[in-house]
């Protein structure tokens, strides 16, 4: 699997895709096909604009897809955000797609290297933290932050 997330796409083949996209787009019209393949080199990409650009183009993809196509999509959302260590972003893509296929054996490795990439930077306790009580942390956090600005008006 690490391979998979360290693939690098070629100069060549994002310049051949980002300019099938531009015609495309000039026309009026990107086909969800051409999107896929741009966001999948983007994806791919050393650069981590590229990868976020590639991200926002798989999450509108995600949301129109088929169930078929939404497997590719949430697969490659889970590596854009392997890549740019958003590991709890990760994550969440690669669970919703293990919902939907728990046998997918490339999913399951992808979420073991997601876990063990959050253990690694101790992030791990924060994402089920923030899974579990995210919204009550959220609240506190900024009531705390709220008080603090208070306190130091008054002095």
């Amino acid at each position: 699997m690490e391979a998979v997330v360290q693939d690098v796409v070629s100069p060549e083949d994002l310049l051949t895709f980002r300019k099938k996209y531009s015609e495309e787009m000039s026309k009026g019209h990107v086909s969800k096909e051409t999107k896929f393949e741009y966001a999948w080199c983007l994806i791919r990409s050393k650069n981590p604009d590229d990868i976020k650009q590639g991200i926002v183009f798989l999450d509108e993809l995600v949301h129109k897809g088929t169930k078929d196509d939404q497997r590719d999509y949430l697969f490659y959302l889970a590596i854009g955000n392997y890549k740019l260590k958003e590991y709890e972003r990760g994550l969440k893509y690669i669970r919703i797609l293990l919902k939907n296929e728990p046998g997918n054996t490339q999913a399951l490795e992808l979420e073991k290297l997601i876990v063990k990439a959050l253990r690694k930077d101790g992030l791990v306790g924060m994402a089920i933290v923030g899974g579990i009580v995210g919204g009550v942390g959220l609240g506190v956090a900024g009531l705390a932050a709220l008080i603090g600005m208070a306190a130091s008006k008054k002095l």
